[in-house]
């Protein structure tokens, strides 16, 4: 953001805290001669009105400075006056503007983004992982163009690592899900009537239907119901009585393969590994690692669309 923005931000900000202070105290006791002035307020000239409409405005300024902005108003408003001068001379002056924006984003990089970055990778606020100088001389070569790789292979690199760090976070708080659903799926395959996809998809035949099976890319219409292991249902078409419709591109690689199993009119029940569920993702009550259980019953498989010319 231009810093001219930001001082007009500021400013309007500070205007309205000012104003707010200026309806709080109209009931003050006044003197003559601020009584006097208030009557010879529409007589004030050009110069004098703008003169105090400037002074006006700072009325809340140090407040937001130091509230909003983390300045210390205390002992570092020279240092404020100066950067505000350098713009208030020429608020056009691009090397002003591209100054001030390293500032504003040098200030968000060391006091926002940093904390968030580290919160995502140690999944706890405040933990530190980041190593600082080397994050800021990364920083510097892309933006210089002195790096040593592309910035498209940085973020391939950093975008990776961040996936097996996020990993390893919910693997030390939810592998504990992945143990339990393998333990049940090792049972649950020793009932009666259960069989075994390749994939290790687990199902069990309730109704057996005399349709059609859907295609890869085939959009069908179902009701089901989703619980996890403990009998915890998080989704149903049922509840909601209401069947759902779906493209088997667009749900996960368990339900996917399953559902082109079924021939139309089935009613199955259906065990899903967390590995081809969610895996290592959260959804809603879905905790990651979790084993899903689908009761789904396939109504129909809807036409196919003529391609449009």
């Amino acid at each position: 953001m231009k810093f001219r923005v930001v001082v007009t931000m500021v400013l309007a900000a500070a205007c309205v805290m000012a104003s707010a202070k200026i309806r709080k105290t109209t009931t003050k006791k006044v003197t003559k001669k601020e009584v006097a002035a208030e009557q010879k307020a529409d007589t004030v000239s050009r110069s004098d009105f703008s003169f105090y409409m400037g002074m006006a405005q700072v009325g809340g300024l140090k407040n937001y400075l130091a509230q909003r902005m983390g300045v210390d108003t205390t002992n570092n408003m020279g240092d404020f006056v100066r950067g505000l001068q350098e713009v208030l001379k020429d608020p056009t002056d691009k090397k002003v503007q591209a100054y001030s924006a390293g500032l504003q984003i040098g200030s968000q990089i060391m006091n926002q983004f940093l904390e968030q970055l580290n919160q995502q990778i140690t999944g706890e606020p405040k933990k530190s992982f980041i190593d600082v100088e080397q994050y800021k001389q990364g920083f510097l070569a892309a933006v210089t163009g002195q790096g040593k790789i592309s910035i498209d292979s940085a973020m391939t690199v950093a975008n990776h690592q961040m996936v097996y760090y996020k990993d390893q976070i919910a693997e030390q708080k939810y592998g504990p899900n992945r143990k339990a659903g393998e333990e049940w799926l090792a049972e649950n395959a020793k009932k009666p009537g259960v069989k075994k996809l390749p994939s290790g998809v687990q199902y069990k035949v309730l109704t057996e239907g005399k349709g059609p099976k859907p295609k890869a890319d085939a959009t069908v219409k179902v009701n089901y119901e989703g619980k996890l292991i403990d009998g915890t249902v998080f989704n149903s078409s049922y509840k909601r009585k209401q069947p759902a419709t779906f493209k088997c591109t667009q749900v996960i690689k368990g339900w996917a393969e399953a559902i082109q199993q079924m021939p139309v009119g089935s009613t199955w029940e259906i065990y899903i590994p967390q590995e081809l569920g969610y895996g290592s993702r959260e959804a809603g009550q879905i905790k990651p690692f979790s084993t899903l259980i689908f009761k789904v019953e396939l109504l129909e498989i809807e036409p196919e669309k003529a391609p449009s010319k």
